[in-house]
């Protein structure tokens, strides 16, 4: 292919973009909403998958002493439970220690721990950390049943519904994702079909003369992918300022969050964004083109 040969390639669909400017505006505001929709929903589904894995990785047992129990018998369970499979550590906290964390917790209002006077009602307690989190509800079923055990604890639960609603807005994504995009090539396909419709003469003409599928579909694919291009370059200014505000409002009032950082995270997303605004930018002309390429 010639240098003037493209030349002409692009000449001719960014003509044709001006020449239709209401349906191109219209195609880009499509994919520009369309794809920051998307990149909102794969940043969330990516934070909150990153949030249930750091979850994961610090889940622990909380093994709460029977009041009551010497020190001999508190020694003794903490060997036993050492002896489980699949334990990791075990750190022993002292009444005072866990009283101490609790006054730490409430931050300015601990003075509401003065009306205990000398009285602490927390129990003696054993943080068991696990290899793997698939270990910890076994762990948690043969702990239970050692001797001097009140109660354990452990935060499966708030991971397992975290991991609940990442898959619900996954699926939701996927669906409203698809809508979108069908959405989009519509717009875009419908673009592209009034420019050929209005040049329909002269892609006959071209065709007749001899004129290959390919020379005439070159322009209009390239005006497809330059809409495409236009809507995803403006979503990925939207989203990196959203996702930018989002994180810095969060780390503001959340700092215990874990956040993905900007960097690469934007970097990846901004590079599929423009990929995908392409993509259907093309796709969308070449739908439109079938019919009138068949002579």
């Amino acid at each position: 292919m010639s240098l003037r040969t493209k030349e002409y390639f692009v000449r001719e669909a960014i003509l044709s973009i001006k020449r239709n400017r209401l349906m191109s505006v219209a195609s880009v505001s499509t994919v520009t909403i369309s794809l920051l929709i998307l990149g909102i929903f794969a940043l969330m589904i990516i934070n909150m998958n990153n949030m249930a894995n750091i979850l994961e990785s610090q889940v622990q047992v909380t093994v709460y002493i029977r009041d009551g129990t010497d020190k001999e018998g508190i020694a003794a369970l903490g060997e036993e439970i050492k002896k489980l499979p699949g334990v990791a550590k075990v750190n022993f906290v002292g009444k005072e220690e866990a009283l101490k964390r609790f006054a730490e917790r409430l931050g300015e209002r601990k003075e509401l721990l003065d009306s205990l006077g000398s009285n602490n009602p927390l129990p003696d307690a054993y943080e068991v950390h696990m290899d793997s989190p698939e270990q910890v509800k076994a762990a948690v079923s043969r702990i239970s049943q050692l001797q001097h055990v009140e109660e354990t604890i452990f935060g499966q639960e708030v991971i397992e519904q975290l991991f609940s609603l990442t898959r619900i807005l996954r699926v939701g994504g996927v669906v409203l994702i698809i809508f979108l995009a069908l959405a989009t090539l519509f717009i875009i396909s419908n673009t592209i079909r009034i420019t050929v419709f209005s040049r329909r003469k002269e892609v006959n003409i071209m065709k007749y003369v001899g004129a290959t599928d390919w020379f005439i579909r070159w322009p209009f694919l390239l005006e497809g992918m330059l809409l495409g291009l236009a809507g995803s370059l403006l979503a990925v200014v939207l989203l990196i300022w959203l996702y930018g505000m989002v994180i810095d409002q969060i780390h503001a009032s959340l700092a215990f969050l874990p956040l993905v950082p900007r960097t690469p995270l934007l970097y990846y997303a901004s590079g599929f964004l423009i990929i995908a605004g392409m993509g259907i930018g093309a796709l969308g002309s070449s739908i439109s083109l079938r019919k009138f390429l068949q002579v």
